[in-house]
């Protein structure tokens, strides 16, 4: 039972800090396919033979199919879709502030700050 508890409150967390460190390195083509790796070892270790099936597919589909150009594109666009929305939670929180509406305003700057947060992790990545 303590095991099982254990396991439940610490996979979480290793999940999260190993997501945390891969955001933070620049993805390549190298990174993904090391990274679905490591997803199938440890798929393996847990006898999990259809999550296997399905990275093993996921990683030949990687390996035919990933560019640097084309990573670079993705991240344009996500960067780019990140930046709309600033601009709406820009336009909104205006919105709030002629109306006058204190409540409204400080929910729509929370809203700003967090698109402007989520810009900045695009443009970082």
């Amino acid at each position: 039972m303590k095991l099982t508890l254990t396991a439940l409150v610490f996979a979480p967390a290793l999940l999260f800090t190993t997501a945390s460190f891969a955001a933070s390195q620049p993805e390549t083509c190298a990174t993904k396919q090391n990274e679905i790796q490591k997803q199938i070892d440890e798929a393996r270790a847990h006898n999990n033979q259809n999550r296997v099936d399905g990275l093993e597919k996921a990683l030949r589909e990687n390996k035919e199919h990933c560019t640097e150009a084309g990573l670079q594109a993705e991240k344009q666009k996500k960067i780019e879709e990140k930046r709309e929305k600033v601009a709406e939670r820009e336009q909104e929180l205006k919105e709030a502030q002629a109306k006058g509406d204190h409540d409204k305003v400080t929910k729509k700057q929370h809203k700003l700050d967090e698109a402007k947060s989520e810009l900045k992790e695009a443009e970082a990545k």
